[in-house]
């Protein structure tokens, strides 16, 4: 099923006014799905519209569910997408509140970008999913995939977590500091800005800079971002420790399906220990050490993350032969 843009809703309106300088990076039709409002301050029932692309064939061939995280959205996808969509359906979501989905004052946390992602599998009716994910898409995408087990066949993962850390680079910290913190990221861009800098290797081009800071404009625009940092759960007595640690717990349940770790060997944030994390719930996963690339992988490395998905799909289409 692929979902038609409702004439008129401004959230549909102020994607294709973003996109239309994006168009040669970024060519694919924004498509919207409304999932539940959930978060601070949001009426019972209500909802918000999630924009997402939605490529590819249809069919028996599965899906790949890529998981964006803070402060990206899909247009960080946008390479695999281009790669992929010729041989296997390709979703990318952006969380509500981030890239062209409808902004949620308040903010949301982990559980409720859990929630939204499921209502978007079960939506689009996905099986047979390769999910590939990065930085916040993997506590989210994990989080989905145990809520729906059946649907989920294999795992391409990049630099991120789905347990918990005991430690935070202070340059994220620092993010936190209460007042000011908010004023730097939510007011003065600093987060999205800081990134376009401090995630690769190499300088990002022009046309990567430009997609990445898109969608966030202005303060009422840059919200989620800011409350993304703010979720980070570093002890027990923050809102989100339980639904991370939840997650957390469930993890190596999913051990014996395809797993590829393609990591940034030069992150600062989730550095080569994130890695090691990954490794010792999942030992038979396959390793690709990125040694001169960063956080963004999928600016630096989009070749090496597109192959490995192709892996992990070759590995699920063997197991269901006859």
């Amino acid at each position: 099923m692929t979902l038609p843009i409702a004439p008129g809703h401004s959230t549909e309106e102020e994607a294709r006014r973003l996109l239309q300088p994006l168009q040669a990076s970024f060519p694919f039709e924004p498509r919207f799905l409304d999932v539940p409002r959930a978060g601070a301050g949001a009426p019972d029932g209500a909802t918000a519209r999630m924009h997402l692309v939605d490529e590819g064939p249809r069919g028996g061939e599965g899906a790949v569910l890529f998981v964006h995280g803070n402060p990206t959205w899909s247009f960080y996808w946008r390479r695999a997408l281009a790669a992929l969509s010729g041989e296997v359906r390709v979703v990318a979501p952006d969380h509500v509140g981030m890239g062209l989905s409808e902004r949620a004052p308040g903010g949301l946390r982990l559980a409720d970008h859990v929630e939204n992602l499921v209502a978007v599998v079960d939506a689009l009716d996905l099986r047979d999913v390769t999910l590939v994910c990065h930085d916040w898409g993997g506590a989210i995408g994990f989080g989905a995939v145990l809520a729906r087990r059946d649907r989920f066949k294999g795992f391409v993962v990049t630099n991120t977590a789905a347990f918990p850390s005991g430690q935070i680079p202070r340059r994220i910290s620092a993010c936190r500091i209460p007042g000011l913190g908010r004023l730097a990221v939510q007011g003065g861009n600093a987060f999205v800005r800081a990134a376009l800098r401090m995630t690769t290797v190499r300088p990002l081009s022009d046309e990567a800079r430009a997609g990445l800071l898109a969608p966030y404009g202005d303060w009422a625009r840059r919200e989620q971002v800011w409350r993304f940092v703010e979720d980070i759960p570093m002890r027990d007595t923050h809102p989100t420790w339980k639904d991370l640690c939840a997650i957390a717990d469930r993890l190596e349940s999913l051990r014996g399906l395809p797993m590829e770790l393609v990591w940034g060997m030069r992150d600062w944030c989730f550095s080569p220990r994130f890695l090691a994390g990954w490794r010792q719930r999942f030992p038979d996963g396959r390793v690709t050490e990125l040694t001169g690339v960063g956080h963004y992988v999928m600016e630096e490395a989009a070749d090496e993350v597109v192959a490995a998905v192709r892996r992990v799909r070759e590995r699920i289409a063997a197991e269901v032969r006859p």
